[in-house]
């Protein structure tokens, strides 16, 4: 019996980047894990003591289907994190409802006339699909008649076009410059920080789009948003979670706030921070003890 599987999808077969370090951390710890893609009829996830969600970026094309996915697997082993976190999670609205902690502000957008009104409202904002990752189908718009609002929107030849429902959110001035920043949340822990820059020109800090990643220090002043991010997470779902990341960014008043709070599957940066599988590893291990 494999001890965990970790879901992966069918463009990311062997993992995310950098997944040899989590393999090998695993393997030092005595747990045998798999690769597997989330939609693969043919995997027996109840042959598993425990299933992880990874790289299964591919869901935001088949949000319903994946969430049934994750229920499937609850009823025959234990999800980390959990599929009722997941179906919470995958709808960017979420960010609307963190009770008191810093966030940046989201407007959901139905429609092509809740968009035009919303960028009306805010002058130049930054419109997402409220089911998105990777930036695929970001724009920055400060005109409610653009043209490419309310139409799938790429942005990126690997990725596919996105559309609607959407979430409207300002443009920080930040994220041109100091872009934004990744803190690791892994059993209540902070542990790791990643300091994430976008391309000339660009808000968007993914690799493909030109952004870079560097592993720096754990502040605390991010650790502690962190923490709140999460316990707020915590709230809604009812119990402690198992990992997250939260990302942040600088408001215009020298604040901080929660840009993003992924806990379906967020990159462990192991390209570049390959000590981020040792908690991940740790995580695991315990759960399956």
């Amino acid at each position: 019996m494999t001890d965990v599987l970790l879901a992966t999808s069918a463009d990311w077969p062997d993992g995310e980047p950098g997944a040899a370090a989590l393999d090998a951390a695993l393997g030092r710890r005595g747990i045998g894990s798999a690769w597997v893609p989330w939609d693969d009829p043919a995997v027996d996830w109840g042959a598993a003591g425990l299933v992880a969600v990874r790289s299964t970026w591919d869901y935001t094309e088949r949000p319903d289907e994946f969430v049934a996915w994750a229920r499937a697997v609850e009823d025959v082993t234990r999800l980390l994190n959990g599929a009722d976190l997941f179906a919470w999670n995958l709808d960017k609205v979420y960010l609307a409802g963190l009770g008191g902690v810093p966030a940046v502000p989201t407007i959901p957008a139905d429609d092509l006339d809740a968009l035009r009104d919303a960028v009306r409202r805010l002058g130049t904002a930054v419109v997402k699909p409220r089911t998105g990752a990777g930036g695929a189908g970001v724009l920055v718009v400060d005109d409610p008649d653009d043209p490419r609002l309310g139409k799938p929107f790429s942005g990126h030849p690997l990725l596919e076009p996105l559309g609607g429902p959407w979430v409207v959110q300002p443009l920080v001035a930040s994220v041109r410059t100091t872009g934004e920043t990744s803190v690791f949340v892994i059993d209540g822990e902070p542990v790791a920080q990643v300091d994430k820059s976008p391309a000339d020109g660009d808000i968007r800090v993914h690799e493909h789009f030109g952004g870079l990643s560097v592993p720096v220090a754990l502040q605390p002043e991010c650790a502690a948003l962190a923490l709140a991010g999460m316990a707020a997470a915590a709230t809604v779902h009812g119990g402690p979670l198992d990992y997250g990341r939260v990302d942040m960014m600088r408001l215009d008043d020298g604040s901080l706030a929660v840009s993003e709070l992924e806990v379906i599957e967020p990159g462990l940066y192991l390209d570049v921070l390959p000590a981020n599988a040792e908690p991940f590893a740790d995580l695991v291990a315990r759960r399956l003890a």
